[in-house]
């Protein structure tokens, strides 16, 4: 990301360690694909009509508003054509970034927290707060140009702030339920249970005996309210878990039985086309050491 307006990246993945920011405008573009992110992301809307899906919860976003999503939540937006473009701010923090930010009586990652009561992924801005949102993240993209004396602590300042106002945002519990629905209760349900168990053996035969449902029927809901398939699901989650346990150090092939790969090789392929890079050299990217002889 950088400093001038931009148009939509494929690209999931910081480029910088710390953060990135971005300013961006389509004229036109349709649908992202679902996908995860290893960091936090902060998107604020400027103009556009967009439908959010993240783990089965729909969000109609409409300019103004904020959504706010964690590391393992796997998400995509829907935008509607025909309406004004689709211009939008994006913040891509570390854990580890906001973490250091953070204080003892200051917790920047508690908008995150998926566990908390109330908690919602879309947050509503009064006019002032909107202001001042749009206001931080145009002096941060400017900083993080700078290289002159002082950037490195002013961006430091700029996202503490700004960090602070979407917490105070959030702690607020603004968010109104007629504009998020949940999928159909199969779809969600599954979801869940595929959240918790997907080191097992799932499958669409498997799931829908377990929920007494048409596999052909959850299929199609499936697919209508999260926007894949069943398996693509299944498979996104297991490489997601796959990837944050990599990075926390553990050998491909224990990460491979604990994340329900049915072997190695599948895994290796899954991994590898996914994210352009073997299991092994990802955990070596992330300067975490494997014993020699662990498998790639």
């Amino acid at each position: 990301m950088g400093g001038k307006v931009q148009s939509y990246d494929s690209r999931q993945v910081m480029c910088r360690a710390d953060y990135e920011i971005a300013h961006k405008r389509d004229t036109y573009l349709q649908n992202v694909a679902l996908h995860h992110h290893d960091f936090y992301e902060v998107y604020f809307l400027v103009s556009g009509d967009v439908n959010y899906v993240i783990e089965g919860r729909n969000y109609s976003v409409l300019p103004g508003n904020m959504m706010i999503v964690s590391p393992r939540e796997l998400h995509q937006a829907h935008i509607e054509p025909d309406m004004a473009p689709y211009e939008r701010y994006v913040l891509w923090i570390d854990p580890k970034l906001l973490e250091r930010l953070s204080t003892e009586s200051t917790d920047l990652t508690r908008c995150f927290d998926i566990s908390s009561p109330g908690y919602s992924n879309l947050l509503y801005l009064s006019s002032g707060e909107r202001s001042m949102v749009r206001s931080l993240m145009e002096e941060i993209l400017s900083e993080t140009e700078n290289t002159g004396y002082g950037a490195e602590l002013m961006q430091s300042s700029m996202l503490t702030q700004l960090m602070i106002l979407v917490n105070r945002i959030a702690a607020k519990g603004d968010a109104r339920s007629d504009d998020m629905t949940y999928s159909s209760r199969v779809v969600t349900d599954v979801i869940n249970y595929v959240n918790i168990h997907y080191g097992e053996q799932l499958s669409l035969d498997d799931l829908a005996e377990r929920f007494f449902v048409n596999k052909y029927h959850l299929s199609h809901e499936f697919n209508r309210h999260v926007g894949t398939s069943v398996y693509r699901f299944i498979q996104k989650k297991r490489l997601q878990i796959a990837r944050q346990l990599l990075a926390q150090g553990q050998k491909p092939k224990k990460v491979c039985s604990e994340c329900g790969f049915s072997d190695y090789t599948c895994f290796y392929r899954a991994f590898r086309s996914e994210y352009g890079i073997a299991p092994r050299e990802f955990a070596l990217s992330v300067n975490r050491p494997i014993q020699d002889g662990d498998t790639t």
